[in-house]
């Protein structure tokens, strides 16, 4: 049985399109970092800590699938926004720049964790203050780290991107093959 430990819509939407069958468990766990914990290491570490609580909760033959993703700037970590003043912030410090989007992904079966990191570098073109208010007071942008979804209409701030498109989603769909295929 394939568990996702995890609670994004987006996650279990990738997983669907790839024709997997799942059950979700939300991951009940310490998200707390090291102080100047690298982006790579943190969301490393995360990915870690939320499968491995999962797979503790279920059958060794499971495959228990976390992942954690971070958006970084300048080597400053954006999370999720804690309200629209920080999502407006959020976007207004990414408008006409680059920035990183980190993920970490754990995969555990049968008492083996295998973890790894993937980084896709993520260009905004320039946004005026109204259309970043406009996408703000969507509410889109509130349970997303970085406070945009490239899925949605995140989109429109995208001018290019360097890596994988499915990790700035959250689920590095290429590295999580190889990783189930390397566990079975």
């Amino acid at each position: 049985m394939i568990i996702l430990a995890s609670a994004s819509p987006r996650r279990a939407h990738l997983l669907t399109m790839l024709g997997m069958t799942f059950t979700v468990v939300r991951p009940d766990c310490d998200e707390s970092l090291p102080p100047e914990s690298p982006p790579s290491e943190s969301v490393r570490l995360l990915a870690v800590r939320k499968a491995e609580t999962v797979a503790a909760l279920r059958s060794p033959q499971d495959c228990v699938i976390a992942a954690d993703t971070l958006v970084c700037l300048d080597g400053r970590l954006l999370g999720k926004p804690c309200d629209q003043d920080d999502a407006f912030s959020i976007l207004r410090s990414l408008s006409g720049r680059a920035h990183e989007v980190y993920t970490g992904l754990a995969v555990c079966r049968d008492g083996v964790t295998r973890a790894e990191t993937q980084m896709t570098r993520v260009w905004f073109r320039p946004m005026d203050d109204h259309e970043i208010w406009t996408y703000v007071r969507s509410g889109v942008p509130m349970d997303k780290a970085g406070a945009y979804g490239i899925q949605d209409r995140g989109a429109l701030f995208v001018s290019h991107i360097e890596g994988d498109f499915y990790n700035v989603m959250g689920l590095p769909l290429c590295l999580l093959g190889r990783m189930i295929d390397d566990l079975s």
